[in-house]
């Protein structure tokens, strides 16, 4: 049995971390679906950069935009509910067979919109209502001006994906916001059941703390952060206030594990897969990542719900002069400053393949 369905079987969902035109006109997405039991795909704009640059899929579709008078931002989310509806509509058994839990896509609003919560709200509500499908997230950062829009876009109705989460406490105020935006639907009689999941970036941490700490704490940081996290995704599903939410018809936002394709050539290329093995959460990963699991993955015990040897890691990592919170948040500017770059490069890119197709009609 391959490790994705004995991941599949432990009661975590296995979502991939890429979408393209050309996977899903060649039936590739369709056999990762059927062969190696991917439930749900997210996406980004380096994501959409590398697939539009590197194909010629998108030519006519791009073209007809022009024609139609779209351009930048317009014609970069027409390109891509395109390709995200049709990949909704290929996870749409999944999302009915599990009564709306799987089967999701994701789409991320603009970057450039971060420090303004009303137009992200409305960029939110506009995206959902034009793709038009019951299985798509709208991704919202959970950086500090963005936990009021995802509270807002709760609300409002519209599921969210909360994205660049680094810590511990940056998944409890996402998590905070979220339920915030479920009571205030429960309040106004609302049917509550409106899904969303809490991203959390992982392989980022080890990356920024290479060759700063011992050898025996290499690759280490990432699961120990998401150790913690997950404790406190735990408590939270236990507690007296989202049980109220939970009796009212509420459904639990689930914890999803992003940035999950190893950096450091010398480890395991599934290293955060095993690691991160959890009844009831999200592993979104790369194609590459993927196809590693499928072949070679292994899966052990699953994680720990206590948090003890997490904290016993980071407690080494304390020792070793790195401070956790200081790292988070520079973790998420930097983020969000990314974000913004691989959104202007996206924007280019779409800018210079009109001007060519233009030139060329």
């Amino acid at each position: 049995m391959k490790a994705t369905q004995q991941l599949h079987n432990l009661g975590q969902s296995l979502w991939l971390d890429n979408i393209t035109r050309e996977m899903l006109n060649n039936g590739k997405l369709e056999g990762y679906i059927s062969q190696l039991s991917v439930t749900g795909l997210t996406s980004n704009p380096t994501i959409f950069d590398h697939a539009i640059k590197n194909s010629a899929a998108y030519d006519a579709a791009i073209i007809q935009g022009l024609n139609n008078g779209a351009s930048g931002e317009n014609l970069f989310f027409d390109l891509a509910l395109d390709d995200l509806t049709r990949a909704a509509d290929l996870f749409g058994s999944i999302h009915e067979r599990t009564n709306g839990l799987d089967g999701w896509v994701s789409l991320e609003v603009s970057p450039l919109l971060a420090h303004d919560t009303a137009k992200t709200i409305a960029a939110a509500r506009d995206l959902s209502e034009r793709a038009g499908r019951s299985n798509l997230f709208i991704k919202i950062p959970g950086t500090p001006e963005g936990l009021p829009a995802i509270e807002e876009a709760i609300f409002a109705g519209v599921p969210v994906n909360v994205t660049l989460l680094f810590s511990r406490e940056h998944y409890v105020a996402a998590a905070d916001a979220w339920l915030r935006g479920i009571e205030r639907r429960i309040d106004a009689g609302l049917n509550p059941l409106v899904d969303s999941v809490a991203s959390i970036f992982i392989s980022r941490w080890d990356a920024a703390v290479a060759g700063k700490v011992p050898p025996a704490l290499n690759n280490r940081l990432g699961i120990a952060v998401a150790g913690r996290a997950y404790k406190a995704y735990l408590d939270l599903l236990s507690s007296p206030r989202w049980r109220r939410a939970y009796n009212a018809g509420a459904r639990p936002q689930r914890l999803l594990w992003a940035s999950t394709g190893t950096k450091d050539p010398k480890a395991s290329d599934t290293l955060y897969i095993k690691a991160l093995a959890a009844p009831f959460t999200v592993n979104t990963m790369p194609e590459g990542t993927l196809l590693a699991v499928s072949d070679h993955g292994e899966v052990g015990p699953a994680m720990a719900g206590d948090g003890s040897e997490a904290e016993k890691t980071l407690a080494q990592f304390a020792q070793a002069g790195i401070d956790v919170n200081a790292l988070a948040a520079q973790l998420q500017d930097e983020g969000a400053k990314s974000f913004v770059k691989s959104w202007t490069d996206l924007l280019n890119v779409i800018e210079s393949k009109s001007t060519t197709l233009k030139k060329a009609a």
